[in-house]
């Protein structure tokens, strides 16, 4: 009926990889340094905190997404799952940052090039936090950091104040990527916003963050609402999405397809991993579980 992921980098490879898809890498003539730190982000989300931390760097990733402008004479270093690893070292840096959920797959062609790596956990809101204040601690932008997490508490604490009370909707949440999806637990990014905005996810006792599973268990468990999260390519994976809909009658089946309360949801707000725009990605939940009926 269901099986858990192993692989799971490879579905978030994918999605990094559509989310730094090559733009070249410009031969800029400065970049970014500070009290002797040289340090590399590797992915668009770490590159965002790192700006809000008021940090530095020399490396960011490739992307199609506009990076912060403090950073536009750092060197591009590729895509998260496969950075470049002659321009990384070039860069002679003092840190290179990755997150977790690509360790399996990055940490044997970094440790045979004898290059240390620092994975900073994303995979919550709560993980997050609590690695922008280390991050904060160790580069002295503590202010930065307890800011960021403040101003995100104050936001939770109005949806969990604005959702006591309420009905919880049960939700499935789809993760795609061209040709194929996957469904998402309540140990993946967008299971914990979907739990902070007053959900229930379907699909529970899992250790995992993804699994595998056919709609006709998924049909079983008859949701009030579908998210399905598009990565990589959107606009393919969203015409993925409604072939499927349209073509597999099963889906006309469920509560939610009857009653249209399919969503798709936005990357630039919800990420594989967690990022900056969390309290505004709790906004939109909040109307897509309790507000559009």
């Amino acid at each position: 009926m269901k099986k858990a992921i192993g692989l799971f980098g490879l579905l978030v490879s994918i999605m990094l990889a559509g989310c730094s898809a090559s733009a070249g890498n410009k031969a800029n003539e400065q970049i970014g340094e500070q009290d002797g730190d040289r340090i590399v982000a590797t992915t668009v989300a770490l590159t965002e905190i790192m700006d809000a931390l008021d940090i530095d760097l020399v490396g960011v990733p490739s992307s199609y997404k506009e990076l912060p402008e403090r950073y536009a004479d750092a060197k591009e270093v590729g895509n998260p799952m496969s950075p470049d690893m002659e321009m990384l070292l070039s860069l002679k840096p003092t840190e290179i940052f990755s997150v977790t959920t690509l360790k399996y797959d990055l940490q044997e062609m970094f440790e045979e090039r004898g290059i240390d790596m620092t994975y900073v956990n994303l995979e919550s809101i709560d993980a997050m936090h609590e690695e922008i204040l280390k991050i904060g601690e160790k580069y002295d932008r503590m202010e930065q950091a307890e800011a960021i997490v403040a101003q995100f508490e104050e936001k939770a604490a109005a949806i969990e104040k604005a959702i006591e009370g309420k009905e919880k909707p049960s939700v499935l949440i789809l993760m795609g990527i061209p040709g194929s999806y996957l469904v998402a637990t309540e140990h993946s990014y967008i299971g914990d916003l979907v739990k902070r905005a007053g959900g229930v996810n379907v699909i529970t006792g899992e250790d995992v963050e993804f699994i595998s599973s056919n709609t006709e268990y998924l049909q079983q468990t008859n949701p009030d609402v579908i998210l399905r999260a598009a990565h990589g390519m959107p606009e393919q994976v969203i015409q993925m999405f409604d072939e499927e809909f349209r073509s597999n009658d099963v889906w006309k089946h469920f509560d939610a397809v009857k009653n249209g309360r399919v969503y798709d949801l936005e990357e630039t707000l919800f990420g594989t991993t967690g990022n900056l725009a969390a309290a505004e990605a709790l906004d939109e939940l909040m109307k897509m579980l309790h507000e559009a009926k």
